[in-house]
């Protein structure tokens, strides 16, 4: 496929209620759409990079002056013939995988738009529909931390993941596991401890967790090691695992016994495919993380999770937990079962809202 024309779209999209984690609160989502025309068909992809550092060094900013100064002028012209091709491409830009996985993902919708095949297919997954939860933000007591947990609960979630940080984190998860006691339930430090405050989470060996996620620094494995020895509650890597490189010596020297697999974090699709597979082969299962993403990276959250190894269920809510409005024609909503359905029409499943992203536009860039 020729890549013909190439637009970046920058929209900021205010969220239902604000977000909180150990690294701050936020009220509005940045992203970067990504809209590339090859050979009559229109592709379109996501950069989930946020406004702020807080969660990765990539920013929406980074992301567009390294997708409109670099990505795009290494690409645009060119014939692509799938997402490998495309790496090839931009192999010598170095880092700065969510704004590569932007562009590989409008290049896997236009791959099964070019072939008639949703990305589900593409990808090899089966499940009609796939397993989801909720992730909960900091609250400001642990009386609102029950109320929002209790009315996601009431709306069908059958998974909760709590953000935890210093001073917010077993006794926090107490209350909760308290009043729910059999509930699925997991917490995500996001890199907030270190391997010596860290021992304050060993309470939470008690309280029957599917998981405790990423509490050491983010370009860690060592000590996540030497801490995973500490803990028999399975601990679970993110920020840390950008690459299969990474998640095969994570898995190497035990430094976590699941694995969170974001595409955008690891720089596209084609290589959490690859991630996803190593994990399968060492039987090591692996689930779906979130980036509080639109209806077009959502859509490709779903067919990646549809796959057989993803054993836990992912952060892909239904549209409505994050925006009254997106930009996608296409909702996604919960089953009564906890589960959202994947996508079936051809590449990403879904069609772009032009008013809507007119509406949450900031700039827009052309090449």
């Amino acid at each position: 496929m020729k890549l013909e024309k190439i637009t970046l779209t920058h929209i900021r999209m205010p969220l239902v209620s604000h977000f909180e984690t150990s690294f701050g609160r936020i009220f509005d989502r940045d992203s970067i759409l990504i809209t590339i025309h090859a050979e009559g068909l229109v592709g379109y992809g996501e950069c989930v990079a946020d406004r702020d550092p807080g969660y990765a060094y990539e920013t929406s900013g980074t992301a567009w002056h390294i997708l409109k100064d670099f990505i795009l002028l290494a690409i645009q012209g060119k014939d692509v013939k799938d997402a490998a091709d495309f790496r090839q491409l931009v192999k010598k830009i170095k880092g700065h995988e969510m704004a590569k996985a932007g562009v590989e993902m409008a290049v896997w919708d236009l791959l099964g738009k070019k072939e008639g095949k949703s990305l589900q297919t593409l990808f090899g997954g089966g499940k009609p529909k796939v397993d989801v939860g909720v992730s909960v933000g900091l609250q400001d007591t642990p009386d609102d931390l029950l109320h929002v947990v209790g009315g996601y609960l009431k709306s069908g979630y059958g998974r909760v993941k709590l953000k935890i940080k210093p001073g917010r984190d077993v006794g926090d998860v107490s209350v909760v596991r308290k009043a729910y006691p059999d509930l699925k339930l997991q917490v995500d430090a996001n890199s907030a401890y270190t391997l010596e405050t860290a021992d304050a989470l060993l309470p939470l060996d008690e309280l029957d967790l599917l998981l405790i996620e990423q509490p050491l620094a983010e370009d860690d494995l060592w000590d996540h090691h030497r801490l995973q020895k500490r803990f028999k509650t399975p601990l679970c890597l993110d920020e840390s695992i950008i690459s299969l490189r990474h998640a095969r010596q994570a898995l190497e020297m035990d430094a976590c016994r699941i694995v969170n697999i974001k595409a955008g974090r690891v720089g596209g699709l084609y290589e959490a495919l690859a991630i996803h597979d190593h994990c399968q082969e060492k039987n090591i299962p692996v689930w779906c993380g979130g980036m509080l993403e639109t209806g077009i990276g959502r859509a490709a959250n779903l067919a990646l999770a549809s796959l057989p190894n993803f054993r836990f269920p992912g952060d892909i809510s239904a549209t409505d937990r994050y925006y009254q409005e997106d930009i996608t024609n296409e909702r996604f909503y919960l089953n009564i079962d906890s589960t959202v359905d994947v996508p079936r029409g051809v590449g990403l499943g879904v069609t772009i809202d032009g008013n809507a992203v007119k509406k949450f536009t900031l700039r827009e860039y052309s090449l």
